[in-house]
């Protein structure tokens, strides 16, 4: 399967775009927003995890990065709630299983430099925000590694921030609020990934916007050994 594949150009999906598609697992269920490959396969996308379901072992071949949107993701590892981030490297391996809670995961796959040998799970939903340069904007950083930037950040309403060209790309997630690029809003649950060489002009919806922000990652983008 190849979905949202080119990673040279521009790749968006709103919530009016939603399919969601049955895993192999009971309960468990994607919204695909990148895919390459089949089961085995470098993807993004939403799971949602059905109250009392799980999904079976799994080891981690390319790495695993989650962060938690609603609900309680849980695993032998520890019982994380939204706002939750995590960090599975190359190697790793876990058993998902979820509670009467139910839980919905925005999950990246085989996405890790191989030197990223880092384990993490961060209660983000916890940390304080950070004052940025920019006004109206703060932020909480969750990972650095090389080129690459994982953060959290809240824009207050019509902040605008204009990035410069892109040297790594970037993707985000509308996490609360809205944002606008140009005469495009993308409201919250949008997903939008901007290649390198971009250089996009932003701006916060009337009521600001919370965002989940990766730059720098797609410059290393090759297809994946599956």
């Amino acid at each position: 399967m190849r979905l949202n594949a080119d990673f040279s150009h521009f790749a968006c999906v709103t919530p009016e775009h939603y399919r969601w598609v049955n895993s192999p697992s009971t309960g468990v269920e994607r919204m695909m927003l990148d895919r390459v490959g089949d089961e085995v396969a470098r993807a993004t996308s939403l799971v949602r995890y059905a109250p009392n379901s799980q999904f079976s072992h799994h080891t981690h071949g390319g790495g695993e990065e989650i962060l938690v949107l609603d609900g309680v993701f849980a695993d032998e590892h520890g019982r994380y709630p939204a706002g939750s981030y995590l960090r599975n490297p190359i190697g790793t391996g876990h058993t998902p299983q979820i509670g009467s809670e139910g839980a919905l995961i925005l999950v990246k796959l085989r996405q890790f430099d191989e030197n990223d040998l880092l384990r993490l799970a961060i209660p983000a939903h916890r940390l304080p925000w950070q004052p940025d340069r920019r006004t109206g904007v703060s932020y909480k950083m969750l990972h650095t590694f090389g080129q690459e930037r994982v953060s959290l950040e809240r824009w207050a309403a019509e902040v605008k921030v204009n990035y410069p060209c892109l040297s790594g790309g970037l993707e985000l997630l509308v996490l609360e609020g809205s944002l606008r690029d140009g005469d495009t809003e993308y409201p919250q649950g949008s997903w939008c990934r901007y290649p390198v060489g971009a250089a996009p002009q932003l701006q916060a919806g009337t009521t600001g916007v919370q965002l989940y922000l990766k730059r720098g990652h797609l410059a290393r983008v090759s297809p994946p050994n599956l």
